[in-house]
């Protein structure tokens, strides 16, 4: 499982724990979240986060 980081705030998005407030269960892939996902704290998109 890896993790993905907000490039904008440093939140981060780890596929084990998935986002549970977001309606995203722990075990998610990146690649399976929504195109419209957007980051909890700042709103950035997708194509602002990097993989860890």
């Amino acid at each position: 499982m890896s993790k993905y980081v907000c490039d904008v705030c440093g939140w981060v998005y780890d596929e084990a724990e998935g986002c549970p407030e977001e309606g995203i269960a722990p075990g998610t892939p990146w690649e399976n979240l929504p195109e419209d996902f957007a980051c909890p704290l700042c709103g950035a998109g997708k194509e602002d986060f990097s993989q860890e």
